[in-house]
Order: C-alpha cells, then structure tokens, then sequence
C-alpha cells in the first residue's frame, strides 16, 4: 500500500516539477543578476552555458523541418538572458576581485582567457575582436536578413497556401483532417519565422553587448585596479585584460554557436530531408568532382606548385567522384529490384484484410471526373482555373436554393475517354460530354452565320450550336457574334445547370433539420409550433424537395412553415401547393421586376377542362396527358421559349393548380429554366401579360 502511495506521489510530482522548471530557471537568472554568486557556481554556469549552446547546435543541424524546432525562438531568448546573466555576474567578480589575480574569477575564465592571449595582450585582443566580427558582420547580419526575407515571404504566401489547401480539399485529394492539419502547419510555420525574426534581435544585441561589456572590464579593471588597489599599469593590463577576454570568450563561443544555429535553421529547406543526407546528395555529384580532381592535379604537376598537397587533394576529390558514382549505381540496382519485388509485395497486400465498410459505402453526393486530357484543368493554378469556378458555383447555388450543396469531389478516371469528364449527383450519372483542353468553344448565336474552322459540336449545357475553336480565332468568333468560352467555363456552366435540376437530389433530413434550427433562432415559437406536431420531420423535407425540384429557394422557412400551418390539407400536394402560394412573389421576382409586367404563356380553357377531366377519370396514378398531346403540347413550350429566348426573357406558363404538376415536368424537359405557376400563385399586384396560348386551335 505503501509503495502504491509512493509511485502515486511520484506520477503526481513530474509535471509539478517540469511545470516550475521554467519559472525558477528565469527567476534564478535574474537573482544571478543582482547577488554575488561564488566563483565555483560561476564555472558551473559557464560550462552549462557552452553545453547548452552546443546541444542546440546538433539539434538544429539534425532536425528535418524548422517546425520540429518551434520552440526555438524561446529557447534562444532563455539561452540569451542566461549568458546575460552571466556576463553581470562575472563582471562584478572581475572588477571586486580582479586585483588578487587571474584565478580570482574561476578556473573557466581564467584558463579561456590565458589560452588565447598567450602572453600577448595585444595578439589577444585581436584574436577577440575578430571573432566578434565574424559573429557580428557576418552570421548575426546574415541571419537577420534571411530572417527578415523569410518571414515576409512566408506571410506574404500564406494566403495562397491557404486557397491551394481548400482547392485540394475541393477536389478530393485531401480529407478534412488531412487539410486541417495542412492548415495547422501553414499557421505555425508563420508564426514561426515571424518570431525567428524577431529572435535574430536577441542575438544581435548579445553580440553588441559581448563588446560593450569587453570594453567596460578593460577599462573599468584599469581604473580600479591602479586607482583603488595602486597596481601598476603593467600589472593590472595583465590581470584584468587577461579576465575580460576570458569573460568575453566563455560568453561568446556560446553565442557564436546559437548564431549559428540560428542561421542553420532560417536558412535551411522546407522539405523535410535530413540537412547531412541533404549535402550529400546535392554536393556529392560526379559530374562536379571529375572536373574538381583534373583541375587540381593540373595544379599538382606545375613546377614551384606545393605538388604532394595539390596531388593529394586531386586523389581525394576523384576518390569522391568515384564512391559518388558506385553509390548512384547501388540505388538503380536497389530500385530494379524493389521492382522485381513488387509482384509479390502486391500480393502480400491483397491478402491482407484492408476492406472496411467506408471503402464500399462512401459515395460523394457530387463528382466530377475528368479523363487524363483534362488533368490540366484542374491542376490549373492561374486565375479563373476549374477548382475554384466550382468553388464559386456551389456557393452560388447554394445561396440561391437557400442550403448548403455538398462539396464537389474532383479526380480523374482513366476508364473515360482524354477528353471526356462525367457528372454525378446523388450516385446517378446525370451528364458526360467532351471538352477540349487548349482550344475554346464558340457558340453560335441566332444572328451568327459566319461558318468558322474546327469540330463541330452541341454546347453541353444548352445545346446550342458549336464549334471548337483555336485561341488564334477568337477574335474572329466574336466579331462573327460567337459567344467564345474557355473549356473550364464549359464544365462549369454545365455543372451549375445541373445542379440547379437535379439539387432536389441532394436535400436530405439532416439539411431540413439544419434549416428548422437556423428558423428556431429567430422564431422558435413557430418552429416548435410547427416541427413536429403539426408536420413531421419527414412530411416538412417531402415538401421541400418538391420545392427544390422546382428551383424554388427554401431559405425562407419562416413563410414556409406559416403557409403549412395554415393550410388546410395536410397532403402532400395540399401542402406543396401551400408553401408554392406563399412564395409565389419570390418566383415571380426570378423572372419579372416589381415595375415590369409579366409575360406568360396560357394553355386554351377547353383543352384544360378536358385534361382535367381526364385525370379526375383516371385517377392520380396514370398519366391525366396522353403521350400524343403530351409531345404536341412539348413542342408548342420549346417553340415558345425559342421565341421568348430571343427577346431575353424566360418562358413563363400560367396554368390551374391540378395541372401545374404536370406540365411543369413537360417544360423542363424543353425549357430547363422555365417557370410553370398556378394562377393561385400570381400576386394580386402584378400586371400580367398574355402573349400566347397553346391549344386555342386546337
């Protein structure tokens, strides 16, 4: 029970631990800061410093990617407070104990600062200076600008990462989680290099302060040692010139190692690879070193030449032409036979029991497949590209039909012709034709009789008469009076058609029950009112379908559900023909402005008598339109929207509430964009003209 306990403890005290880690490490800099510490802990410090330095160092130059080291940033600026502290501490040990000798600072300080100057006070400080040259002009300025430049760019391109994210999303190649991710890493790489360059700071103001702090033990030590404690001048350059570079030096190979890690990691690739494996690929080419070898052991055999040297290095840079060259040759032989393997790899994976229930019932409710040919429509990166016009198209039509259309998932299939792409909705396909990537489709006009070079075709979305043209003929297409469009606006227009008949498809329970929720915030006593006591879930989608089917936007559900509650049939018909009523003004504003009067067409009174009296004889069930009249009546509709179509209009049928059903699905079939109402659904307000009547003849 006991040792339970204490393994409890134990578990329960690591994160408190890790957790204060920080805050007592921060607070102890600044204590270092501010109290004497004795010259033992000095050495300590100092050689946990260079430790520090030199692990961030390795993990820099072995890190693959700059974010597995995000946290870098912090660390260089804990990294910099602690050798700041440093330098203070060891500072106030140099000038209060200098005069009693080199070993009054620590054994580190003492033995870094002997080393260098070797006797020579003036090689010294040199050899110091240099070093804080290098550090300052070359790898801290470096690093600030390639900080600087990576950062702007990274912000600058973050945008476009973003839309390059959501259109391989769009198109499928990405799951959700694999875009969130995506995303996720977008936002921390920014973040990022925007700290990294505000990191370089820290290592440039070390730098400066390395010097300013040399400056003041020289002359601070000087001072005190000849004034306070009367040593000769000699004697106090030798001891506090001696302490002040050591200091400087202990302080500043730590900081010239950060510097350079510094550097390593803004200047390093972003694809992932080992920077070793890296160098070696890159700067192991054969092709470079022949030429290297040659060269130098051109160099060798010139007489007055140091020719052991040259020749030595001619041998080694061939030696490295020569393993570069065998090791490429082991990779093409581990390729051929990974190729050998690969039957047998196949059939490993075939037997394996992989299949799961997501792979055989995950069907998108919208895809687009492109044959091979039209792979570049969508890889597409310029403006106006295929991706981002669906992109556009679902949003609109979405706004349009008042919910949300499903994603369109885009990808290839090898089984369709080059040329070729399909459309499916709800698994049905509902559309295949053919576009032409590199060419644009001229679509004739009514007045457009010039014949222009290029296969003749139908326009897949309002069969119109058309030809493929090349780009160098457009100008004369459109001066012939060619609607002149590229192959992605094809596609496009073709999908948005038939998303606007077919997105009755697409409507399910969970959408109607997204928009009775988005209904209840505004008007949740109607909602509950209405959902489901009076109508069901089921019932209320029903309706909407019907209403959808008939390219009718359901995002009013407040007028919707008011007109089902009053309706006083609870039918289906009883309750389409309710909610169609109420939104006749919407319909009819599709077609008409509130000044405009409305032009519709009319079917003659005897022939609708008759009709009717047919489907009352007949019942609901079969058809009330006997397939002659039917296709008569089909005709008179497609000559009827040709003649409205060249006047801008759309045609618009006015017909009795028992047969709008029904004639409403011969004009769709004639006049996708036809408008098919009940006189029950015309706004007493409006003037209505009649310019024909099919069936008076007759």
């Amino acid at each position: 029970m006991t040792d339970a306990v204490s393994i409890n403890q134990q578990k329960g005290f690591g994160p408190i631990i890790r957790a204060l880690m920080l805050p007592i490490a921060l607070v102890a800099f600044i204590l270092m800061m501010i109290v004497p510490i004795p010259t033992i802990l000095l050495d300590i410090f100092f050689t946990a410093n260079i430790l520090i330095a030199l692990s961030i160092l390795m993990v820099s130059v072995n890190m693959r990617r700059a974010l597995d080291f995000s946290s870098f940033p912090t660390v260089l600026l804990f990294a910099t407070i602690l050798r700041l502290s440093l330098n203070v501490a060891s500072t106030r040990v140099v000038l209060q104990h200098g005069h009693e000798g080199a070993h009054a600072a620590g054994a580190v300080i003492e033995s870094f600062g002997e080393f260098v100057i070797g006797g020579n006070f003036v090689i010294g400080m040199l050899v110091f200076l240099i070093l804080m040259i290098i550090n300052m002009i070359v790898i801290v300025k470096g690093t600030g600008r390639v900080s600087e430049v990576t950062a702007r760019f990274t912000l600058d391109a973050m945008p476009g990462k973003q839309m390059a994210i959501d259109a391989d999303l769009n198109a499928g190649v990405l799951t959700h989680e694999q875009a969130r991710k995506r995303r996720e890493d977008v936002s921390r790489e920014s973040d990022f290099y925007g700290s990294m360059d505000g990191a370089t700071k820290f290592v440039k103001g070390d730098a400066i302060a390395g010097i300013l702090i040399l400056a003041v033990n020289v002359v601070g030590g000087l001072f005190i040692g000849v004034l306070q404690h009367g040593l000769a001048l000699s004697d106090a350059a030798a001891i506090y010139i001696t302490l002040a570079i050591g200091d400087g030096l202990v302080a500043q190979i730590p900081s010239l190692l950060l510097s350079i890690a510094t550097a390593i990691i803004v200047t390093r690739e972003s694809g992932g690879n080992d920077l070793a494996e890296l160098l070696i690929k890159q700067v192991g080419m054969r092709k470079a070193w022949w030429p290297v070898a040659g060269i130098l052991g051109l160099i060798g055999i010139m007489p007055g030449m140091p020719n052991l040297l040259f020749l030595t290095a001619a041998a080694g840079s061939a030696a490295i032409a020569y393993y570069a060259a065998r090791e490429k040759d082991e990779d093409s032989d581990d390729k051929v036979s990974s190729g050998a393997q690969f039957e047998n790899a196949a059939a490993a994976d075939e037997n394996e029991d992989q299949v799961t229930i997501e792979d055989v019932a995950s069907s998108p409710p919208l895809l687009l497949e492109v044959g091979y040919g039209l792979i570049p429509l969508i890889e597409d990166d310029k403006k106006g590209a295929l991706v981002s016009r669906i992109t556009g198209i679902r949003k609109q039509v979405s706004r349009d039909l008042g919910f949300i259309i499903p994603t369109v998932r885009i990808r290839d299939n090898l089984a369709l012709m080059p040329s070729a792409y399909r459309i499916t909705i709800a698994g049905v396909i509902v559309a295949e034709d053919q576009v032409i990537h590199g060419k644009l489709l001229a679509i004739q006009n009514n007045n457009g009789n010039i014949v222009l070079p290029g296969q003749a075709v139908k326009d897949p979305t309002f069969g119109l008469d058309a030809v493929w043209i090349d780009p160098a003929d457009k100008t004369r297409a459109m001066a012939a009076d060619y609607t002149v469009v590229d192959p992605s606006t094809v596609v496009a227009t073709h999908l948005h058609q038939l998303l606007m008949q077919h997105a009755a498809d697409l409507l399910g329970q969970d959408d109607v029950q997204a928009l009775v929720d988005h209904a209840a915030k505004t008007a949740p006593a109607l909602v509950s009112g209405v959902v489901p006591k009076i109508i069901s879930l089921s019932l209320l989608t029903q309706v909407l379908k019907a209403l959808t089917a008939d390219q009718i936007p359901v995002s009013d559900m407040r007028r919707i559900l008011e007109s089902l509650a009053s309706s006083k049939g609870r039918e289906p018909e009883d309750l389409i023909e309710a909610a169609r009523i109420a939104l006749g003004p919407i319909l009819i504003q599709r077609v008409s402005s509130p000044k405009d009067e409305l032009s519709v067409v009319t079917i003659d009174a005897g022939l609708e008598q008759l009709m009717i009296q047919n489907a009352r004889q007949s019942g609901r069930d079969s058809a009330p339109i006997e397939p002659g009249l039917a296709r008569k009546l089909m005709e008179a509709f497609e000559e009827q929207n040709q003649s409205l179509g060249k006047l801008g209009k759309t045609l618009v049928l006015i017909t009795s509430p028992a047969l709008r059903r029904d004639l409403s699905a011969l004009v769709r079939q004639v006049a996708p964009d036809g408008l098919v109402l009940s006189f029950k659904e015309l706004p007493e307000n409006k003037r209505v003209n009649v310019i024909a009547v099919i069936g008076a003849a007759a």
